[in-house]
């Protein structure tokens, strides 16, 4: 009986260099699981795999030695313990995240369940290259949001309170880009210079700092063969329906004007930044 590798690929499944052994690559959103996850993916590693996992570079979780006649009792069984295989191919990759406002004090957005909606909306989805979304909280970027076809990094919309201000001073030397000044009876917030780390609300004393959660979104970042950073061509989005607008028209981007096999990056400069640029800020302005 002939075997498609392509169809076990696409669910996940990755030949190794040993025949008919597959390392699973399991989906993993924004780096979440569950005890009870948990507890059931190291079963499967003990009744049919070697016994361990490999943890990716992307939060991912791999069972490495999966024998091609356990294929269909490991999917079952991952299933009913309420975990989902992966994909690997031309479509839309598990979505990243950081542990964002809900745990870390440097947060400035909820992550995990913008990675879910993310996932909800797009995963799987068939596309002329692999496609990356990732979601780090701040601008400290531990998840490296510009590598990603679409990174989406957390920032705080700034807005300054004088009758609140005490002028102490705090917020001046917690700016790290020189965007705060004082001039003796008020603080000034040079728009140019800020960007949207939140810094100074997250010091200041007495709430005259005040910050809304936004989205700064970069497009084209690639990691792997070729190296590139992804590009803001947006000011910072406060609404996730105008995220998903604008991330919905970069797909549609890519599917339009992508040759097969040909990543978002490579399609954007051979089809000009302009282009995409005008999609993108029309569907951001369309609401």
């Amino acid at each position: 009986m002939a075997v498609d590798y392509k169809a076990l690929k696409n669910g996940g499944f990755m030949r190794q260099v040993q025949k008919d052994n597959f390392s699973l690559r399991l989906k993993v959103v924004g780096g979440n699981l569950t005890a009870e996850q948990l507890i059931t993916i190291a079963e499967i590693a003990k009744k049919y795999g070697a016994s361990a996992v490999h943890l990716t570079s992307r939060q991912g979780v791999e069972i490495p030695f999966i024998k091609l006649p356990d294929v269909e009792a490991v999917k079952a069984e991952l299933a009913a313990g309420g975990v989902d295989t992966g994909v690997c191919g031309p479509r839309v990759r598990t979505v990243t995240a950081c542990q964002g406002s809900d745990i870390c004090p440097s947060g400035c957005i909820e992550t995990y369940g913008l990675a879910k909606d993310i996932s909800d909306r797009y995963f799987g989805r068939e596309l002329p290259h692999k496609f990356k979304f990732g979601v780090t909280g701040c601008v400290n970027n531990c998840l490296k949001a510009e590598e990603n076809d679409v990174g989406v990094k957390g920032g705080l919309i700034i807005s300054y309170d004088k009758a609140a201000c005490t002028m102490c001073g705090v917020c001046v030397k917690a700016c790290r880009e020189g965007a705060i000044t004082e001039d003796g009876e008020a603080l000034a917030l040079d728009t140019a210079k800020c960007n949207n780390c939140g810094r100074c609300v997250k010091s200041c004393p007495f709430d005259a700092w005040q910050g809304k959660p936004g989205y700064i979104v970069s497009f084209g970042g690639t990691f792997g063969n070729k190296i590139a950073k992804g590009e803001e061509i947006l000011p910072i989005i406060e609404e996730r329906e105008a995220l998903f607008r604008v991330a919905d028209a970069a797909l549609a981007f890519f599917d339009k004007n992508a040759k097969p096999s040909e990543r978002f990056r490579v399609a954007i400069e051979r089809a000009g930044w302009d282009a995409l640029k005008t999609e993108i800020l029309e569907a951001y302005n369309n609401g």
